[in-house]
C-alpha cells in the first residue's frame, strides 16, 4: 500500500509541475477608448493603456522642457546654463520622435509636441491636465520674463521641478500593473529616469553655485 500510495504522490506532483510549466495564455488589452484587443509586441509582450498614455503625456511633458530650453540662448546669463538648455533640447527632441513613433505604429493618437496640458476625455467631458512637474502659465510667464542670474536661477529651479516630474511618471508607470513590460516602453522610460536623475544631481549643483557666488559689482 505505501508504494502504490508514493507512486500516486509521485505522479501528481508530475503532473503540477507540468500544469506550472506550460505557457500562459496571452493576456488581452483593449484601446484606451475601448476598440479592438491590442497587438503582441514583437518581444512577446502586449503594450497596456498605461504605456500608451505614459507616452503621450510624456510628449507634452517634454515638449514643456523644450519650450523653457529655447529661451536660454538670448536670457541665460551663464553660458553653462546655455549649454544644459542646447542638450537638453536635442534629447528631449530625438525622444520626442521616439515615442511619436511608437504610438503611430500601434494606431493610437499621436499628439503634437506641445508644451501645454494634457487634454483627457472622462465622463464624457473633455478635461485639461497638467503632468507632474510641467510649470503653470504663470511659472512660464515668469521665466519668460527673467533675465541673467534671475533667468538662470529660475530656469534651474524649474527645471529640476520639471525632472523629477518626469521620474515620478516613470515611477508610476512602473508601478501600475502589467505596465512597461514592452522592451521599447521599458527601455525609454528606463533612459528617462536616469538621465534626468543624472541632470537633477548636476542642476543641484549648479544652483548652488549659483546662489552662493557673489555676484559681479
Amino acid at each position: 500500500m505505501t508504494q502504490i500510495r508514493t507512486r500516486t504522490i509521485a505522479a501528481a506532483a508530475l503532473a503540477a509541475a507540468c500544469a506550472l510549466a506550460r505557457p500562459a495564455p496571452a493576456q488581452e488589452h483593449t484601446h484606451m477608448h475601448g476598440a479592438a484587443p491590442l497587438p503582441a509586441s514583437a518581444q512577446g509582450y502586449q503594450w497596456t493603456p498605461a504605456d500608451a498614455h505614459f507616452m503621450s503625456a510624456m510628449i507634452h511633458h517634454h515638449a514643456q522642457a523644450i519650450e523653457m530650453s529655447r529661451l536660454a540662448p538670448a536670457q541665460a546669463g551663464s553660458e553653462q546654463v546655455r549649454i544644459l538648455a542646447a542638450r537638453i533640447i536635442n534629447a528631449q527632441q530625438d525622444e520626442i520622435a521616439t515615442m511619436q513613433r511608437w504610438l503611430r505604429e500601434r494606431g493610437q493618437p499621436v499628439p503634437e509636441a506641445t508644451g501645454g496640458p494634457m487634454k483627457m476625455t472622462m465622463n464624457g467631458m473633455e478635461h485639461e491636465m497638467l503632468m507632474p512637474g510641467m510649470l503653470t502659465p504663470a511659472q512660464m510667464d515668469e521665466l519668460k520674463q527673467a533675465r541673467g542670474r534671475d533667468f538662470d536661477r529660475l530656469f534651474l529651479t524649474y527645471m529640476i521641478q520639471h525632472h523629477r516630474g518626469a521620474t515620478s511618471m516613470v515611477t508610476e508607470l512602473f508601478g501600475t500593473q502589467g505596465a512597461g513590460q514592452d522592451e521599447a516602453v521599458f527601455k525609454f522610460a528606463s533612459d528617462v529616469n536616469v538621465d534626468q536623475t543624472t541632470e537633477i544631481a548636476r542642476m543641484q549643483r549648479m544652483l548652488a553655485a549659483l546662489i552662493f557666488e557673489s555676484p559681479a559689482p
